[in-house]
């Protein structure tokens, strides 16, 4: 499965938008990792565990959009946009989304064709 957090995808022609697939999760913070974000939070540095829930939450929201896609019938998702929501005091959704679409692989120089198929044909007269 191709995911891009672009329109388009280099090398492929979207042949077909199945529609919109997400996936969320929602995590809340342990307490003893808080106790030590807090400690952290007086020297500085990077909080390690709050890194690896936001890693985890992530992968599991992905996963669902993904499968949600493969349900579809898609070969990729276009257009990936993260999003993060608090819901209580000390626990937080990620959600994620995109197009479910099929793409192909584009043919070399079928664009170029295209275009000279559609412009428009000029005759001249010779005097």
């Amino acid at each position: 499965m191709i995911v891009v957090n672009t329109e388009t995808i280099p090398g492929k022609r979207i042949r077909e938008i199945k529609g919109l697939v997400q996936g969320n999760t929602v995590r809340a913070k342990h307490i003893g990792k808080d106790i030590l974000a807090g400690l952290k939070n007086i020297v500085g540095g990077e909080l390690k565990s709050y890194t690896e829930l936001l890693v985890e939450s992530r992968r599991e929201s992905m996963t669902r959009m993904l499968a949600q896609a493969q349900q579809l019938g898609a070969n990729a998702v276009v257009n990936v946009r993260f999003a993060t929501s608090s819901i209580t005091a000390g626990a937080a959704e990620l959600y994620v989304y995109g197009t479910a679409v099929i793409v192909e692989d584009e043919i070399p120089g079928q664009a170029v064709q295209q275009a000279v198929q559609s412009a428009p044909v000029q005759q001249h007269q010779q005097m």
